[in-house]
């Protein structure tokens, strides 16, 4: 199993950035497809992004399309999501999740997952 935990949270002015990283450990990384999911208050958790165990296949939700890039960094464990034209609507705790079989868009197919980091875009 990995071991990761989110971080890069924060409040940030709507059409600000943010970038948020999810570090991985335990074992091999390149051996995980990797997802970003996000829940805001009231809401249930959502897709947000992933990318496969090699990087070359890559799906957004439809609604961050276009404004956020989710990479990752095999040598060094991590996956990141870069948040340009950040919303009001993008607040919400993001979390980051991994599963060895599945690039998928829904959030049962992960078996692991970070604790979150919390995202708040003001108007």
């Amino acid at each position: 199993q990995i071991q990761l935990v989110e971080s890069g949270g924060g409040l940030v002015q709507t059409g600000g950035s943010l970038r948020l990283s999810c570090a991985a450990s335990g074992r091999t990384f390149s051996n995980y497809n990797m997802g970003w999911f996000r829940q805001a208050p009231g809401k249930e958790r959502e897709f947000v992004a992933t990318i496969n165990r090699s990087g070359n296949n890559i799906i957004y939700a439809t609604s961050v399309k276009g404004r956020f890039t989710i990479s990752r960094d095999n040598a060094k464990n991590t996956v990141s999501l870069q948040m340009n034209s950040l919303k009001p609507e993008d607040t919400a705790v993001y979390y980051c999740a991994g599963d060895r079989y599945y690039s998928s868009t829904r959030e049962y197919d992960y078996d692991y997952w970070g604790q979150g980091t919390q995202v708040t875009v003001s108007s």
